[in-house]
């Protein structure tokens, strides 16, 4: 039985009602959870500037044992440079960038003479563009002042902040999506199931956060994990009855939706060829959610709840 995919009479009450929502959310705790994160930033920026002397040092060997302070020496030229940009000024392996970057590391395959060579060209290129208006004291002979190296890990700081600026929003909002989900079902007698519980081991009565169910891959057979946000056992079920499956959204605009839209079709697909056309899998929306977007989940039969209407969790059967 549908719950709010088969009412889109009530769609477009229900979209300014979760844009509202959002607003309020974001307006009182965006700016804080921003500041809090620009703060450790700003740490990070400082403890790169110590290690490089002040970026005066970025050699191999800094870069060999510090390879995770490239996003910092990036952001710390004139202009800032992209990681792609900075692996065409520079002529080094795209690979190497691509580690330094996500895991903060060296590849351990690349052979040493060709690390090596593009280290130092890493290092030269920053050298080369690092922002004389932050750091002033790279054209004279006397070192930064105290002031002078905290604002030049401030503005450092903002520009990292800023190009991530997008997750860490998202982040801290899924963060609150599960804190209200786990608060109702605590109203509602549900109790957290034990550490290590797969999802068909979950008593009536019970949820999970962030579990992976197993799920067949199109066309090659093998059998992956898919996490799933909130995976919620109802009191009174069959013996065969699969877990409610939630994933939670949020969203700060409604382009970025319908640009992903497709991946939450993609996801209950996987479900359904894994576990049959009786998997129920719901969305727990929150922000800018509109009406092509709901009427795109609606056509793949997917349904949802939304969070200024959490009470809807009891029509699942909760």
């Amino acid at each position: 039985m549908a719950v709010n995919r088969d009412k889109p009479d009530r769609w477009n009450r229900d979209i300014a009602l979760s844009v509202d929502m959002y607003n309020d959310w974001f307006l009182r705790f965006a700016p804080e959870t921003y500041r809090a994160s620009r703060m450790q930033t700003t740490k990070d920026v400082q403890q790169t500037l110590t290690a490089t002397n002040n970026l005066t040092d970025i050699g191999v060997a800094l870069l060999s044992q510090h390879p995770a302070v490239l996003p910092t020496l990036r952001m710390s030229a004139c202009p800032p440079l992209a990681a792609d940009r900075l692996t065409g000024l520079a002529g080094v392996s795209r690979h190497l960038v691509k580690v330094m970057e996500k895991d903060g590391t060296l590849p351990p395959r690349m052979p040493q003479e060709e690390l090596h060579r593009d280290l130092a060209r890493i290092g030269e290129t920053i050298r080369r563009m690092a922002d004389p208006d932050i750091f002033v004291w790279l054209a004279r002979d006397v070192g930064p002042t105290d002031q002078e190296l905290y604002r030049a890990a401030t503005i450092v700081a903002d520009r990292l902040c800023g190009t991530v600026a997008n997750p860490i929003i998202r982040n801290a909002q899924e963060k609150r999506q599960l804190a209200a989900l786990e608060e109702w079902l605590t109203v509602a007698n549900y109790t957290a199931a034990a550490e290590g519980t797969t999802y068909d081991q979950m008593p009536p009565g019970t949820f999970a956060f962030r579990l992976n169910m197993p799920v067949q891959q199109e066309g090659s057979g093998t059998t992956i994990n898919m996490p799933v946000d909130a995976v919620l056992m109802p009191q009174r079920v069959t013996a065969t009855e699969l877990p409610l499956l939630i994933e939670a959204k949020s969203a700060g605009d409604f382009a970025n939706v319908n640009k992903r839209r497709k991946e939450e079709a993609t996801k209950v697909n996987q479900l359904r060829r894994t576990y049959g056309d009786h998997v129920r899998f719901v969305l727990f929306l929150c922000g800018y959610f509109d009406s092509s977007y709901l009427g795109y989940e609606a056509a793949e039969g997917i349904d949802w709840v939304w969070e200024h209407r959490i009470d809807d969790l009891r029509e699942f059967g909760l």
